[in-house]
């Protein structure tokens, strides 16, 4: 950037020494009004009463240590990814402008971008905590406060940077004195356009790059905010070729940005572009992870020199990956309670919105949750399979009336068991435990939600066909069969049956054949495009020799090549023997046996680098990545007492306090195109299994309809890099 080249004497310097961090993520029942994502919604909040803290207090390590803004940080941090990313902006950003800053409190100005950066991490009142009294937007009119110092929280960008020089330029600036801090690296040309004003220098206290430039959606999760990154970067076209380039290199910007926050130096691996033989042109969409992974490697290897402290050898893993890698992971109907909730019920993000009783007892009202870390019972339960859902709240509700007297004597009243609904009715009618029951009911409804919609849309068996066309036990037969016979399935469900038909047997849709069963599923034209446009996430797409394109996903599926079976893991629950390929590709990555023919690497490691030492596995090795999955062994719907399979309650509550000091080095992984919420679920899981902070990356989050949505909006025309003449 910038700024490491242009030194201006009177400017703090980039992140000196330690960054502190934690997290608290935003939410609607704080006491001050949150930061809205939207700025639509943010209106400007002045604190008249309150006075900021004057007095620096340290930050407690998870070690026990004091550690303040002036310690020293070195590649590995422990802490967690959410806590890193909040303290960074709270400490490193906020608190750094009070050493030499005469103002008590401070106006603090975002852009669209950056606010929503701020309010991924940060409540309202934890910036209020560090003297801000004001949150305004860059480009609304803005009443001007002479008397009151800004911190700017802005991308670097050309119009950004008119926006800042126009507020405090001339003899009436709009602040008595600017700390400007950039999400990512700065140009150079920006920063001699703001040293050309002399008006402005003097009133400048610190000119910083933050490489900040990430959402964390999760303790172990981030993403870019690329939702138009399959159109962008798999849809081949002369026209979005710019937006390709765009795209490709924000991403990496954002991404490499994770790293400079981590203060990790990792060792880059990304799937290469595969072609069938010689005579197969490679397109623009097969070069996305190596073209992601080269524009991350160079913005490290300017961090090793520009950022102090910065780790000098490999520190972690890093491993790019782009949406054909599973193809059927973002289809497929996932059977936890996490997945479930946000593929089948109307949520919007995190938010929940149910009915409650008014506190008069009049008609009800709706209310809005967030179903986020800071509810246990939705951190408890959040990986576990709905029916292991299902029965742990009603163990729990069992539990709150056998410790309650005055529940226990109206259970006696009743006679006879009680539903989880009737236990439900029972502790609401107790007044002194609202607060921890509202959580817990909250949960009952929940859940009894989504089996009602699993039963009214005959889930269990559209759940069951999926996963015997995954693991190979369903074929064209048993699929045209419940077409015909099972009238009362979605359209919707029908279509993601076909698209994981057409994932797995491409070669069926060459012909009219597969025109003949979307007609027979009664597809709409919107639905087949979705299924047709699968192909674009295929590295492997060859040109047919008459002219029209031929649908193909993957040169291994031909085979139907079944992934050998998991002798160690056992499925505790019927429909939970899928599991996406990302979580193959870590185990693989932690034991060092990448494939070599299908993954490279952008740095070969440094002598001090070590890989976990694991025994040889030839299976590993020599089964492809794209192989079919096989099947898991014991599934049913009643669960196993006795198990473990890292997914259950009991088993994300059993590691969920592990101490991050014990864990090895991190590995990070970046899907190009979405992420999925198995996915999310398998790297908390690997965690646990692996002893390393397994961390995922991608441009968005998305849910099937989502995903389905923008699989619509591509475009099935095709373009190699020689069309473009480059």
């Amino acid at each position: 950037g910038g700024l490491g080249s242009l030194v201006l004497p009177f400017l703090l310097p980039l992140a000196r020494g330690r960054c502190i961090f934690s997290h608290t993520p935003i939410s609607a029942s704080t006491s001050c009004p949150p930061i809205a994502p939207n700025f639509s919604k943010l209106k400007p909040w002045v604190v008249s009463t309150l006075r900021p803290r004057h007095r620096r207090e340290a930050v407690r390590s998870p070690g026990g240590m004091s550690l303040d803004s002036d310690s020293s940080s070195q590649g590995g941090d422990r802490r967690s990814f959410r806590q890193i990313t909040r303290d960074r902006l709270l400490f490193e950003m906020l608190r750094s402008t009070r050493k030499d800053s005469k103002s008590a409190w401070k106006v603090l100005i975002m852009d669209k971008f950056t606010v929503k950066i701020m309010s991924y991490s940060c409540k309202m009142a934890d910036i209020t905590e560090e003297g801000v009294s004001l949150v305004e937007d860059l480009y609304k009119r803005r009443q001007p406060l002479p008397s009151l110092d800004a911190i700017y929280f802005i991308q670097p960008t050309k119009e950004n940077v008119v926006m800042f020089l126009s507020d405090m330029s001339g003899r009436s600036p709009l602040y008595k004195k600017a700390y400007v801090f950039f999400s990512s690296p700065i140009q150079k040309d920006l920063v001699a356009q703001i040293k050309r004003d002399s008006s402005i220098l003097p009133r400048i206290g610190a000119l910083s790059e933050m490489n900040l430039e990430y959402f964390p959606i999760d303790s172990q999760g981030f993403i870019t905010d690329h939702e138009r990154a399959l159109e962008e970067l798999f849809c081949e076209s002369a026209e979005g070729f710019n937006k390709y380039n765009a795209c490709l290199n924000a991403m990496a910007t954002r991404i490499s940005t994770v790293f400079a926050s981590m203060r990790e130096f990792p060792r880059v691996h990304y799937r290469i572009a595969k072609t069938i033989d010689a005579s197969t042109m490679t397109t623009l969409r097969d070069m996305v992870p190596t073209k992601i992974a080269a524009g991350v490697w160079n913005y490290l290897s300017k961090y090793k020199t520009s950022i102090p402290e910065f780790p000098q050898t490999e520190t972690c893993e890093l491993l790019i990956v782009d949406r054909s890698v599973d193809q059927i992971a973002p289809i497929i109907h996932e059977w936890t309670y996490d997945a479930m909730c946000h593929d089948l019920l109307c949520m919007d993000g995190n938010k929940y919105v149910h009915e409650v009783s008014s506190k008069n007892g009049s008609a009800s009202e709706k209310k809005e949750v967030l179903l986020e870390d800071h509810d246990p019972v939705w951190l408890e339960l959040r990986h576990s399979h709905i029916a292991d859902a299902s029965e742990r709240l009603h163990d729990k509700m069992t539990h709150f009336v056998s410790k309650n007297k005055a529940a226990q004597l109206q259970q006696a009243r009743a006679g006879g068991e009680l539903s989880t609904r009737d236990l439900q009715k029972m502790v609401q009618a107790l007044p002194q435990y609202t607060d921890q029951i509202d959580k817990l009911s909250l949960h009952v409804e929940i859940a009894g939600k989504l089996n009602v919609i699993i039963r009214e849309q005959c889930l269990r068996d559209v759940g069951q066909l999926e996963q015997d066309l995954v693991f190979g036990d369903a074929g064209t037969k048993e699929l045209i069969n419940f077409f015909r016979t099972q009238l009362g399935v979605s359209r919707e469900n029908k279509l993601r049956l076909l698209m994981i038909y057409a994932a797995i047997n491409p070669e069926k849709f060459e012909s009219d054949k597969g025109t003949k069963m979307m007609q027979l599923a009664g597809l709409s034209a919107d639905d087949m495009i979705a299924v047709n446009n699968m192909r674009c996430l295929c590295t492997d797409t060859k040109k047919s020799s008459g002219g029209g394109f031929t649908l193909k996903f993957d040169v291994q599926k031909k085979k139907h090549a079944h992934r050998k079976e998991r002798t160690t893991e056992q499925s505790a629950w019927a429909l939970s023997r899928f599991y996406p390929v990302l979580e193959e590709l870590i185990e693989q990555l932690s034991k060092g046996e990448l494939p070599k023919d299908e993954y490279n690497c952008m740095n070969d490691p440094s002598p001090s680098f070590h890989v976990v030492p694991t025994t040889t596995s030839t299976s590993a090795r020599t089964s492809p990545a794209h192989s079919m999955r096989s099947r898991r062994t014991g599934g049913s719907w009643a669960r196993p007492r006795g198990s473990d399979d890292g997914y259950s309650s009991d088993s994300v509550l059993k590691h969920a306090s592990s101490d991050f000091q014990k864990h090895g080095q991190r590995i990070f992984v970046f899907v190009i195109g979405g992420a999925t919420r198995s996915e999310l679920r398998a790297a908390h899981k690997l965690s646990s299994k692996l002893k390393r902070e397994v961390i995922l990356g991608s441009s968005s989050l998305d849910d099937p309809l989502q995903f389905i949505t923008k699989l619509k909006m591509m475009s099935a025309e095709e373009l190699t890099l020689d069309d473009l003449h480059i």
